[in-house]
């Protein structure tokens, strides 16, 4: 994908935002009359209206909303994820899914840099926890949001067959670097179609964080299982009684008694267990480590997890 631009192409309004850059810790107000000043000048650049709705927002400022719609406006396919910061200004998230190109282009972006920002200093741990409740051979395995390959690491001893999928291409060209794949291919997991191919185990550690509902997908694994099929995936918990909730940090985080109803409906017996997935800000993420398996089901053969029926 096209990288979005974060320069205005602007030399004096650059120099304006860079003024507002180093002013906006202490004085918001001032930071963002610059990038308004700016923006006067380059009024359709995408980048600066995020960032003074991002100004504003953080220091309670007028006007957020209104200048995240404007860069949405400008970016449709919303790469900067405006449209997720203007629902975070609601009082209760409408949206109950990210737009495909802002997950894209956010990986694109961390791909260089992942695995240490993620193992090293964010101390990640899902896939341990996943593979911790899985028991060899895996058979043929699919790992959604295969990423750099973190859980394909865990995964690859165990596996006859493994296929990595991912949205981002520089995700897959980090993953294809450590030689652990069958095969990788690029996939945008809110869209996927029905396909023949049945795998015996799939996984998605630390995916669903930024797809948001998961009837679509729960539907389209039950489809994509072999008869008696795996499915290991961990979730972000929360206790609260939505479904799933938007976070400040712009991933969903989805509740126990979502999970159980969802793959109750779509034919699964499942098993979860608690645990902590990463560190954030220095406060633990706890998560939802799911192991479910498939029971006797008739396909959806649309994958659109809208008909889900034990056979």
């Amino acid at each position: 994908m096209k990288p979005i631009s974060m320069s205005s192409g602007d030399l004096l309004a650059d120099r304006r935002a860079d003024y507002a850059e180093a002013m906006v810790q202490t004085e918001p107000e001032a930071a963002a009359e610059l990038y308004e000043q700016a923006l006067e000048r380059v009024p359709d650049w995408v980048a600066g209206w995020y960032r003074l709705g991002e100004i504003r927002a953080g220091a309670g400022l007028p006007g957020a909303a209104a200048a995240f719609e404007r860069a949405l406006a400008l970016d449709p396919e919303d790469r900067l994820g405006a449209g997720l910061q203007r629902d975070l200004l609601r009082d209760t998230p409408l949206a109950d899914a990210m737009p495909s190109a802002f997950v894209e282009t956010l990986f694109d972006q961390y791909a260089g840099g992942f695995d240490e920002a993620l193992v090293e200093r964010l101390d990640y741990r899902a896939p341990q926890l996943l593979r911790a409740g899985l028991v060899a051979p895996y058979g043929r395995v699919l790992d959604l949001g295969c990423g750099t390959g973190l859980m394909g690491a865990e995964l690859r001893a165990g596996a006859d067959w493994l296929e990595g999928w991912d949205i981002s291409a520089e995700m897959l060209r980090e993953a294809e670097a450590k030689g652990l794949y069958d095969r990788l291919l690029k996939a945008d997991l809110s869209a996927l179609a029905p396909g023949e191919t049945a795998f015996d185990l799939i996984t998605a550690a630390d995916v669903f964080a930024y797809l948001g509902a998961l009837e679509q997908i729960v539907g389209w694994v039950a489809g994509a299982l072999a008869p008696g099929g795996r499915f290991a995936f961990s979730v972000e918990a929360h206790p609260g009684p939505e479904p799933l909730i938007l976070r400040e940090s712009r991933r969903y985080a989805h509740s126990e008694a979502y999970i159980r109803d969802l793959m109750a409906q779509a034919g699964f017996e499942v098993q979860i267990a608690r645990g902590v997935l990463r560190m954030d800000r220095g406060a633990p993420i706890e998560g939802l480590i799911v192991q479910a398996q498939l029971a006797h089901l008739r396909r959806d053969l649309q994958g659109d997890g809208e008909d889900f029926a034990l056979a």
